[in-house]
């Protein structure tokens, strides 16, 4: 037993840190969840049902279709749509084929949708007939590695009373494309028949399952490599952790988007692994989301914090019967205290806050189900999985329990590499570690903590200031909805902190009174310089906050 494996004392019981995980192709979730559970509803998409069994065959179907279509292993196949029974299909599909996922963001700007085609050199992209995305789309067919391109309506999803009123009040469909042979109808290609699926060859540590790009937050996107297995054990490792209930039919909410990893791991495959039904939501709207719950009665709701807070500051919510949810997962960026704390006491149910990374597939630690769930703590490695502290300096020496330094991940979700870029992939990985870039410690009990990130730390006057702590302080009154903190520039100190806030609906609050709050609560040296009020932050698809834009903003503001 050594100092820096103190969870292996304090770990949840029934848990085993040392089981053998699987390292099997991708698709035997779907695989074997087809197989347990035939005609249980695996997807619910504005009321229409597809069981285990119809999604299987429709995968079988179409991945027969893709491999007449070229589709084997090495070849890139974008999926650029929100959630939706295509999404779920399409995934599946393309793995049995022997290709890989490339996920896009539907919300891409055309900049960005040709960066990532021509740097994964995706070959084929499934999409819906929508014009905000085919419009973005089209000129890159032919005029770039983009060969064909699959069209789904999303009408075809629903059911047929919904599929009508949608074509006419809500889809902005393109009328009808000039097809030529680099076009495909999806509907069309259901039709393949199944037998004539070759079953690829997996080699599960080496075989890429997903190109899954990073947010961007850093810098230019990247493509991260997630093999087979380190999907499939990642799955393994949350079924271990979260204790699913597949026996007894769990039901998740499919309301983060599937192309974020977070999503796709946790919402989708986790779920599918589990044999649970997922009530699929294309985008997040607070109202249908409630109403779902309301009627549903899902018992999983993975989240963001936005998400969360957004539920408890909504002024309706006394309307909605919220008892069903017993576990919710809060992961993609920080989980502020009094947001768990609020939410868990409106719904009874238990809210944990997870950590990792795109590079590690992602869930690297979590909060404990049943055992004790440390508010403010990432929790503890899964199984399998080492997490350690090392010193930000010379990035070798571990550290001891309570010191802080840059947290580090060892185990079998870490990812092959970034694609096409060995000196980007050689700077995180390093001796069998994934730096993180994160900064936090280890308490006694094995419980890691993250302080902040390396890059967004604001060293001001020769202080460290982390704004992580200056946002949960922040949080602590009752008038704030959302904040987000960044470093600013400063003649003096090069930087000192500057705060901003959402305030929330029928609350009020004034510079004086956040600036007396904070003098309460925080060292001098590091409280904000200034204050700015939003009606909103700027969020990402999955309601993460981009301070990145808060930051490029008043770097403008500098430069004029």
């Amino acid at each position: 037993m050594t100092d820096s494996h103190a969870w292996l004392q304090h770990y949840p019981p029934g848990v085993d840190w040392h089981a053998d995980l699987p390292m099997g192709p991708l698709y035997h979730v779907l695989d074997r969840a087809e197989s347990r559970f035939p005609d249980r509803d695996c997807l619910d998409f504005k009321g229409k049902h597809y069981s285990y069994r119809e999604v299987g065959d429709k995968v079988r179907r179409l991945a027969a279709a893709l491999q007449a279509n070229g589709v084997g292993k090495g070849c890139k196949v974008g999926l650029y749509m929100p959630n939706c029974p295509q999404f779920v299909i399409s995934y599946f599909a393309i793995l049995k084929a022997g290709g890989t996922v490339v996920n896009y963001n539907p919300l891409y700007s055309p900049r960005e949708l040709e960066h990532q085609i021509k740097d994964s050199g995706t070959e084929i992209m499934i999409t819906l007939q929508l014009e905000m995305l085919y419009s973005k789309l089209k000129p890159f067919l032919g005029a770039t590695c983009l060969k064909k391109v699959i069209i789904s309506h999303l009408a075809e999803a629903l059911p047929v009373t919904k599929a009508a009123l949608f074509s006419v009040a809500k889809a902005k469909e393109i009328a009808h494309p000039e097809w030529d042979e680099r076009h495909l109808a999806y509907a069309e290609l259901l039709k393949t028949d199944p037998a004539t699926l070759r079953i690829p060859h997996i080699e599960p540590e080496e075989d890429i399952a997903v190109l899954q790009y990073t947010g961007g937050t850093t810098g230019v996107p990247k493509g991260v490599m997630l093999t087979h297995s380190n999907l499939t054990a990642n799955v393994e490792q949350c079924l271990r952790w979260l204790r699913a209930e597949a026996e007894g039919g769990d039901v998740m909410m499919g309301v983060l988007p599937f192309f974020h990893v977070f999503a796709m791991t946790v919402c989708m495959n986790f779920a599918i692994a589990g044999g649970m039904k997922i009530i699929l939501h294309p985008k997040f709207d607070l109202k249908t989301l409630l109403e779902d719950v309301h009627h549903k009665r899902p018992t999983l709701m993975p989240g963001v914090s936005t998400m969360f807070g957004a539920i408890i500051n909504y002024k309706k919510i006394a309307d909605y019967d919220l008892s069903s949810i017993r576990l919710c997962v809060s992961g993609g960026g920080p989980l502020p205290k009094e947001i768990k704390l609020q939410f868990e006491a409106l719904t009874g149910c238990k809210l944990i806050e997870g950590y990792g990374l795109s590079e590690s597939s992602p869930v690297a630690s979590c909060n404990p189900v049943l055992e004790e769930n440390k508010t403010g703590s990432i929790g503890q490695p899964l199984p399998g999985t080492i997490l350690e502290i090392l010193d930000k300096e010379d990035k070798t020496t571990v550290l001891k329990q309570g010191e802080v330094g840059e947290i580090c991940i060892r185990g079998p979700q870490v990812m092959a590499g970034y694609w096409n870029k060995p000196e980007e992939t050689d700077n995180v990985l390093r001796q069998g570690r994934l730096h993180t870039g994160d900064v936090g410690y280890m308490d006694s009990q094995g419980y890691f903590y993250i302080v902040d990130r390396l890059k967004e730390m604001i060293i001001s006057g020769g202080y460290n200031i982390y704004p992580r702590e200056l946002e949960e302080v922040l949080y602590m009154h009752e008038a704030v909805a959302e904040c987000a903190v960044i470093g600013i520039p400063h003649p003096l100190r090069v930087q000192v902190p500057k705060a901003f806030i959402v305030v929330k609906e029928g609350k009020s609050v004034t510079e004086s009174e956040l600036k007396d709050h904070m003098k309460a609560r925080v060292s001098a040296y590091a409280q904000p310089h200034a204050y700015e009020f939003r009606e909103s932050l700027p969020k990402s698809m999955i309601g993460k906050i981009l301070k990145k834009e808060l930051l490029a903003e008043e770097m403008s503001k500098a430069a004029s």
